[in-house]
C-alpha cells in the first residue's frame, strides 16, 4: 500500500464537474487543486481533498449504476457560526435540503451540491 499524503479523499460522482467546483470554491471555502476539465477536479479544505469525478472520469465509470445516485453519506464541515453560515448560502441561492437540527452534540443543516451529493454544515455545542 502506498503512504497517503496529508489529504483525507472522498469521492463524489457529480453531473457537471465545473458547477460543482464552482459550488465548493465560491459557496464552501474549498480551494482548486487540479481540473482536468471536463472529466475530473479536486478541491481541498484543510486536511479534505473532495474528489469531483464527471461521468467520464474513471471513478465515475467504476461505479455501479445502481449505486450511482447521491444517498445519505455526506461530507461534514465544521463552521463557527451555523446562523451565519445558512444567511449566507441563503443569500446566494442556495436551497437547504433540512432544517436545522439540534442535538446535544451541535446544531447542523443540510444543502446539497449540483448533483444533489449532500453537505453537512455543523456547530458544535459550546463546551
Amino acid at each position: 500500500m502506498t503512504e497517503p499524503d496529508s489529504y483525507a479523499s472522498v469521492r463524489y460522482v457529480v453531473d457537471d464537474v465545473q458547477a460543482a467546483v464552482e459550488f465548493y470554491t465560491t459557496q464552501l471555502g474549498f480551494q482548486l487543486r487540479t481540473n482536468p476539465a471536463p472529466a475530473f477536479a479536486d478541491v481541498v479544505r484543510g486536511p479534505l481533498r473532495l474528489l469531483l469525478s464527471g461521468s467520464a472520469s474513471s471513478g465515475a465509470r467504476a461505479t455501479p449504476t445502481d449505486l450511482a445516485t447521491p444517498g445519505r453519506n455526506r461530507i461534514h464541515l465544521i463552521v463557527d457560526d451555523l446562523d451565519a453560515e445558512i444567511d449566507r448560502l441563503r443569500r446566494a441561492g442556495q436551497p437547504f435540503k433540512s432544517e436545522v437540527v439540534a442535538g446535544p452534540g451541535g446544531r447542523q443543516i443540510l444543502l446539497a451540491d449540483p448533483a444533489g451529493n449532500l453537505v453537512e454544515l455543523f456547530q458544535p455545542a459550546p463546551h
